[in-house]
């Protein structure tokens, strides 16, 4: 909601009093330009097939906070993927789903999608308009069919309305429903931190000196698999978390191929601060217990990623000045603009 009165406690209880087309309607100010920072790739999403305008982007956000997704409208994207941290379950070591049943995965952020040819810890997704499929029909997650969803959103009192401001249709189509989730997601670009401001050149891009060379060290000893500005290679890698992938073969449920067991999705590291906790089934809930692992607790099997595996030793040399400083760099990436951005909060 836009608070449109003046400052202080008096003004704030007025606003909330008020109602909202007192002030204009959400989104009347804001800006709908896509934000493609400077230091990041080309996207690999065509935008152009699905250009961003704000009736489609409003459209997106309403339904990405709709809990009418789901079977018995209790569960949202947003239940999932809460902006102020990061887009990810905060807390929760894996996703909670409807009627209060548990995944098998800690919840990704969702950011910087528009930058990825492939999507969740297994790559089992290959195109963003496809993303929110997945959640809907889980039956864990929403456990919803698309076309029930569809038939709701059809006999709602206001999406039709919704749908032919964004698309020049009233009638409720699939396409149209994907495109639209897709063009709230795709705005959701967090390159905006402490880091990117320094790599840019930009005012408030100043890191200490122990973040300087925690970044010397990153680039030393962990930028090969959390490689470029995306922070990920975007590849699937076996981190020696496991030895034992019983419970979840990772990549090799999608592939069959044997070399991908106990292969994840390398995870983009940014705001990571505000993503605990961490790895794939969210067992580890520190930025120091995630560094401590690559240090001391690398477990081997015969798909181990051979970056972790130097002279038949598993892990990361590592000494405390260096997991302390790696720590403090972690923290410049995260993105305050972007987790307080009133476009993108319920």
């Amino acid at each position: 909601m836009k608070i449109c009165s003046g400052p202080g406690v008096l003004g704030l209880f007025l606003a909330l009093a008020l109602a909202i087309g007192s002030c204009g309607k959400e989104g009347d100010n804001w800006d709908y330009t896509l934000f493609l920072p400077s230091n990041l790739p080309a996207p690999r999403y065509d935008l152009a097939a699905n250009p961003i305008t704000r009736e489609g982007f409003l459209l997106g956000k309403k339904l990405f906070y709709d809990p009418i997704l789901s079977r018995d409208s209790t569960i949202s994207c947003g239940t999932c993927h809460i902006s102020f941290s990061g887009f990810t379950q905060h807390g929760h070591a894996v996703s909670h789903g409807i009627d209060d049943l548990l995944g098998k995965r800690n919840s990704l952020p969702v950011q910087n999608l528009i930058w990825k040819d492939d999507f969740f810890w297994d790559g089992g997704v290959f195109h963003l308009d496809l993303v929110a499929l997945n959640a809907i029909t889980n039956p864990v997650e929403m456990d919803e069919s698309p076309a029930h969803v569809l038939e709701k959103l059809r006999r709602h009192p206001e999406y039709p309305a919704l749908f032919e401001a964004a698309f020049g249709s009233a009638t409720v189509e699939s396409h149209d429903f994907l495109r639209a989730l897709s063009q709230f997601m795709a705005m959701l670009v967090s390159a905006n931190s402490r880091y990117d401001k320094y790599v840019r050149g930009e005012t408030g891009g100043d890191l200490t000196s122990a973040e300087l060379a925690g970044l010397a060290t990153f680039q030393q000893k962990c930028a090969s698999c959390h490689a470029g500005d995306l922070f990920t290679d975007l590849q699937f890698r076996n981190n020696g978390f496991r030895d034992d992938f019983t419970n979840d073969r990772g990549r090799y449920d999608i592939t069959l191929n044997p070399d991908d067991i106990g292969k994840f999705k390398v995870p983009s590291l940014r705001n990571v601060e505000l993503t605990a906790p961490y790895m794939h089934d969210g067992s580890l809930s520190s930025l120091e217990a995630v560094v401590e692992h690559y240090a001391s607790g690398v477990r081997t099997s015969p798909t181990l990623d051979s970056l972790l595996l130097q002279h038949n030793q598993p892990g990361i040399p590592l000494d405390a000045t260096e997991k302390a400083n790696l720590v403090a760099f972690l923290k410049t990436l995260t993105d305050w603009d972007f987790v307080r951005d009133p476009r993108f909060a319920e």
